[in-house]
């Protein structure tokens, strides 16, 4: 299976990214996956509303030339669905038996993401109606991947 993730920002914490490589690595039996990091667009202190859509947009644009022609597109929203563990596993196991290997993820920036890269998406995957840090979030999107093959091939999954 091949998996990326598209995301907006970069990570500035030593600690996410530590995380982060180690899931990456423990990933690496399982499936190639890819981190696609983009640019934030810059914004004043206090942006207008006319400013934050126009960054969403132009970060839409960016997000979209990232996004391979027939992946599964799944984005994170946290108005999308909450999935447990076990059923993104699952979710994962349907998809490779239908034949669909290749997964994107998207993650957008602190504004969110665009109506095009919304409308794109399969699926809007969100992991709580709690708000974290984009950067934190990709910590937690990694290391659910790797939980989900774990549970998919009946592993212990212990950290």
């Amino acid at each position: 299976m091949k998996i990326t993730i598209v995301t907006v920002g970069k990570i500035k914490e030593k600690y996410l990214t530590a995380g982060i490589q180690e899931y990456l690595k423990r990933l690496t039996p399982h499936c190639r996956l890819d981190i696609v990091e983009l640019n934030e667009e810059r914004m004043p202190d206090n942006p207008s509303p006319a400013e934050k859509a126009q960054a969403i947009s132009r970060e839409g644009e960016r997000i979209q030339k990232s996004i391979r022609p027939g992946t599964h597109l799944i984005v994170l929203d946290v108005a999308g669905q909450m999935l447990s563990s076990e059923q993104l596993a699952a979710k994962f196991d349907t998809l490779a038996l239908a034949g669909q290997s290749d997964l994107t993820f998207v993650i957008g920036g602190a504004f969110g993401l665009s109506p095009d890269v919304l409308a794109a998406a399969k699926e809007r995957l969100s992991f709580s109606r709690m708000t974290f840090t984009h950067q934190m979030i990709r910590l937690l999107l990694v290391e659910q991947i790797y939980r989900a093959f774990k549970i998919s091939r009946g592993e212990p999954y212990h950290w």
